[in-house]
């Protein structure tokens, strides 16, 4: 089965001590890999403004994931498990591998279309055209 990557983002209470921010990422690194994913990258943010009130908070503790599964059950279980975390406000998981290979499908269609078109060469020169007749030649031609 093919492998899916998922953009994860979650934010923590402004005042969540640093210690539960990390038992809050290693209760889900723990239960990524139990289902059979893996998250390959984790980083903490740190305290931010939010540009809306979240249970009337104007600032949150953003925490960035990234996640590599070959199934959704991994997904599932993460936001399950964020869902009754105490200390997070709001979370947001966003499959990215179909958009990376769109990108990579159209790139590849682009490029097969500048194959087909004909290349831009260089027009011949055109043949120098005659110069017109002085006045004196017009008028002995015209008598």
């Amino acid at each position: 089965m093919e492998e899916r990557q998922y953009d994860l983002i979650f934010i923590c209470r402004p005042d969540t001590p640093e210690p539960d921010i990390d038992k809050v990422i290693a209760t889900l690194e723990h239960a990524a890999t139990e289902k059979g994913g893996k998250i390959e990258k984790t980083e903490k943010w740190g305290r931010k403004r939010m540009a809306y009130r979240v249970q009337r908070l104007r600032e949150g503790f953003y925490v960035y994931m990234v996640v590599r599964s070959t199934h959704g059950e991994v997904v599932k279980e993460l936001e399950r498990r964020l869902k009754v975390a105490d200390a997070v406000m709001k979370y947001l998981t966003v499959r990215v591998d179909e958009e990376l290979k769109r990108q990579e499908k159209l790139k590849k269609h682009r490029e097969r279309r500048a194959a087909r078109r004909p290349r831009k060469t260089a027009a011949p020169a055109a043949p120098a055209a005659p110069a017109p007749a002085s006045g004196g030649e017009q008028a002995a031609a015209q008598s």
